[in-house]
């Protein structure tokens, strides 16, 4: 089993689209009971909320629809135990990631985009209004993601 939990500022924009857009990529390839997939929060802002309307509006374009019951959440410090791959959107997540956690002796938290060839944030589109370019770059991590898996795990390897 694969335990990846994506997280951004406030669990409603970034995170929650990287999540159910990698819940649908593996369950494509047919490989869902190989992957424990969610999202959370770094800030206590959001939390209860449920996912972002242009969030929602782009999944729904997508065909995703499975969403609904997604809620915000804040990351825990307990999520470093819980996750193989920890994966911020931005600096900023990141920086407040080590906070939460304490560290990364175990090498677990990495910047989403740092999986591409183009690694860089992706911009928060609560302030940019820009889902569509969030979701274009969702998709590059989640692609990126999945081959730098393909070449560290054999089980998933033969499917990807």
């Amino acid at each position: 089993m694969i335990r990846v939990l994506f997280v951004c500022h406030g669990n409603i924009c970034r995170s929650p689209m990287a999540e159910f857009i990698m819940k649908d990529l593996v369950e494509k390839k047919g490989l869902s009971s190989q992957f424990e997939i969610a999202s959370a929060a770094t800030s206590r802002e959001e939390i209860g909320n449920p996912i972002h309307d242009g969030t929602k509006q782009k999944l729904d374009e997508l065909g995703i629809k499975n969403y609904g019951k997604k809620r915000a959440r804040q990351m825990t410090k307990s999520d470093y135990q819980e996750y193989d791959y920890l994966i911020g959107m931005d600096q900023y997540n990141i920086r407040n990631m080590l906070r939460i956690l304490g560290g990364d002796p175990d090498h677990k938290v990495y910047r989403f985009l740092e999986f591409t060839n183009n690694p860089r944030d992706i911009a928060d589109p609560w302030y940019t209004g820009d889902f569509e370019q969030t979701y274009t770059d969702i998709v590059q991590g989640c692609e990126g993601f999945l081959n730098d898996l393909k070449q560290k795990d054999g089980s998933v390897a033969k499917y990807l």
